[in-house]
């Protein structure tokens, strides 16, 4: 593919030369796959209105997320075995992040580790984290965040239990990964990924491996991991992590107003409106449907963000209309990096903020601030 033109590009190339049971991990949804289509098409049936004879110039989509500085409302969420789509996956995606100028996420389940991060890049970044039964090893993690630097923590609260994902059961994927016969064969078809994974040491999950009491190969983590998830997680927990976390606290996986009100009192300084792209409870609202009722919910006692569905930058403008003040990518990230590395995330960020400045501008607008829900066609977007 010669020119990379939106982010379909990216995903349709990634689709070629990412190993199956990886590109498939990044791009599903739980069950019938409802909820994760739902994500993109809402976004799709919302309008915006075209203004004309207004100056565009001296445009500027800056804004903060947390206190950090970002060129977009947009920062990289925080993805599993994102080291897989591509060797050494994460240190790039945090490489091209720092470099555009948006906040990186990394997520427990990485294949790079907190330090390995640290080590490549020079901005802070943030760190996110499961609830997990073994108290103990979150607590090392959290002071290996502090350590590097990290100047966020996000808590995911939506996994205390693991969504039904048809095709990572059908491709036989597990945490850590054990390829079946049939995912060597696939693995055979596509040299250039083996060939990358060959020359990294990364290749387990290194923020578990060596810092996780009892964990020290591939067999003793895979034992680990499947017990660890907390399915007694409630926001006496939350409070707990608040307790030890002194840095900003982003709470991610709320989908209702009423737990925004309680994420606000936990002491969250953000908000996540995410139903996890779809791969948690199939069947909900999209995340972009539930965003206003928790934005009028919550006012401004804390920031309100999104993710799911984010595909474009005139969906980073939709979002912030509707009163999203940040954006996390996710998918969109996954196929940059493994259609093309660290450029092909460089890419995803050019593009998305090349849709959402001349957008912007079509709607009449020069600076993102100024951008409310009257750049919206009425009748077309989601009401509290």
């Amino acid at each position: 593919m010669s020119v990379i033109t939106c982010v379909e590009d990216l995903r349709v190339l990634a689709k070629r030369r990412v190993p199956r049971m990886f590109y498939d991990y990044a791009d599903s949804g739980s069950w019938t796959e409802e909820t994760y289509r739902r994500n993109e098409s809402d976004f799709q049936s919302i309008q915006l209105r075209q203004r004309v004879a207004v100056n565009m110039e001296n445009r500027s989509t800056a804004t903060t997320m947390a206190g950090q500085a970002a060129r977009m409302p947009v920062a990289i969420a925080p993805v599993g075995l994102t080291g897989m789509q591509h060797a050494d996956g994460e240190i790039l995606a945090a490489k091209a992040a720092e470099k555009f100028g948006v906040p990186f996420t990394l997520s427990t389940m990485s294949i790079c580790s907190i330090e390995d991060i640290a080590e490549n890049t020079s901005a802070p970044f943030w760190f996110q984290l499961y609830m997990m039964r073994d108290r103990a090893a979150m607590e090392r993690m959290m002071e290996r965040a502090k350590a590097a630097r990290c100047s966020a923590l996000v808590l995911t609260l939506d996994l205390q239990v693991i969504g039904q994902r048809h095709k990572d059961l059908k491709n036989g994927l597990t945490a850590p990964p054990r390829p079946t016969f049939g995912n060597l064969v696939n693995l055979a078809t596509k040299p250039g990924w083996c060939l990358g994974m060959a020359r990294t040491k990364r290749h387990t999950f290194r923020n578990l491996v060596g810092h996780v009491d009892g964990v020290s190969d591939m067999r003793s983590l895979s034992a680990w991991t499947h017990e660890q998830f907390d399915p007694r997680l409630s926001w006496a927990d939350v409070a707990w992590v608040r307790e030890r976390w002194d840095g900003k606290l982003i709470l991610k996986g709320i989908m209702e107003a009423e737990d925004a009100g309680l994420a606000v009192k936990a002491g969250a300084d953000a908000i996540v409106v995410s139903n996890h792209g779809g791969r948690q409870l199939d069947g909900a609202s999209s995340s972009i449907r539930a965003l206003p009722a928790i934005v009028d919910a919550v006012g401004a006692r804390t920031e309100v963000w999104m993710d799911g569905g984010i595909r474009s930058g005139q969906d980073v403008l939709k979002a912030w209309a509707l009163g999203a003040r940040g954006t996390l990518v996710g998918r969109a990230m996954a196929y940059g990096l493994g259609a093309m590395g660290e450029a092909g995330v460089t890419r995803m960020l050019q593009m998305i903020h090349k849709e959402l400045d001349v957008s912007m501008a079509f709607c009449g607008h020069t600076d993102i601030r100024n951008v409310d829900r009257r750049i919206l066609v009425a009748g077309t977007y989601p009401t509290a």
